[in-house]
């Protein structure tokens, strides 16, 4: 009985041992992508518009978070123990990027808004005051929340527990139920919001759509598209925002069920949605898609095209010198 009790703990833990590499792979890919359009929008100043700012911001955000979220997976598919107030500076900082990043998606429908139904406006709002402005407010609502649920965890928690070292997850800091319905509410609360802002701008956007000039309908067009997506990405987002009240009954039943869901969570809810962006900005976008392939490929295609054009240039030279 023993033994076949082993034996099914040694493949359960393979199995795991199997995800958790995938999920290796997938982050690395993904903080790659993330990487070269990063330094892709540092190269070029003609991305210092607000979108691309913005957009910028996504894909810091959604890096950072991937990579302690990745941590933390890791830390608890090995049992991992860390220190309780490390963990809890952890757990807030996740908790911080999570929110920021559904945030600066509606930032992002309201740019196109504003550029599709106020053009003449759009240069005087879009300046870059007003992003810097806008930056530090994404930032301010984004950290309500966490720095609550961290203060409120260092007063309640039992002096005993200061010493102690946990497998860090963000059950840790939600023991207490009051908290984790506070917490959860005030979640619901947010994406209500935010869902409403997404749907009357992509009315609106709808509304002028349907005014718009032949010339302008293709570029109104595409920002439907590109609000629906984001629309998508937000679903997405704030179901990982609520993961924890998920596994949180798990956690304390098996470990085993609690690390499938997690992990099927982390692919379903952290990485699909954060693959949206790529495609959002770095395929749809013509002139960041043109910059980012350039730097893809070290600018050795587009060397090799100039040499071409330069090579047929010297020869058409030489023939017609020839022919005087």
């Amino acid at each position: 009985m023993n033994l076949t009790e082993n034996n099914s703990l040694s493949s359960t833990s393979n199995l795991i041992n199997e995800k958790i590499l995938l999920v290796q792979v997938l982050v690395g890919i993904f903080l790659c992508v993330n990487g070269l359009m990063i330094f892709t929008f540092l190269k070029k100043e003609t991305f210092r518009e607000t979108r691309y700012i913005l957009f910028a911001q996504t894909l810091f955000v959604d890096s950072a978070l991937m990579l302690l979220t990745d941590l933390a997976l890791v830390g608890l598919s090995k049992q991992y123990p860390v220190h309780i107030i490390p963990c809890y500076f952890l757990c807030t900082l996740m908790s911080l990027l999570a929110i920021c990043s559904p945030i600066t998606l509606v930032a992002m429908c309201l740019e196109r808004y504003v550029a599709i139904c106020m053009p003449l406006r759009h240069a005087s709002i879009s300046t870059p005051k007003n992003t810097f402005i806008g930056l530090l407010v994404i930032w301010s609502f984004s950290f309500v929340i966490p720095l609550f649920i961290f203060i409120v965890c260092f007063v309640y928690i039992p002096p005993g527990f200061l010493h102690l070292y946990v497998v860090c997850s963000m059950e840790v800091m939600l023991q207490k139920k009051w908290l984790a319905d506070m917490r959860a509410m005030s979640l619901q609360l947010l994406f209500i919001i935010m869902w409403c802002i997404i749907v009357s701008t992509y009315i609106k956007i709808m509304l002028a759509a349907r005014s718009a000039s032949s010339a302008r309908k293709n570029s109104t067009n595409k920002s439907l598209k590109t609000i629906i997506l984001h629309g998508v990405q937000l679903l997405l987002c704030m179901m990982q925002l609520l993961m924890p009240y998920i596994e949180m009954p798990l956690w304390k039943v098996n470990v085993i069920i609690f690390m499938n869901v997690r992990y099927s969570n982390f692919i379903l809810f952290l990485i699909l949605p954060r693959c949206l962006s790529p495609l959002v900005y770095g395929l749809r976008d013509k002139k960041f898609y043109n910059a980012l392939k350039y730097y893809a490929f070290c600018g050795i295609l587009v060397c090799n095209k100039h040499k071409i054009s330069d090579d047929k240039t010297f020869r058409g030279v030489v023939s017609i010198s020839i022919h005087n």
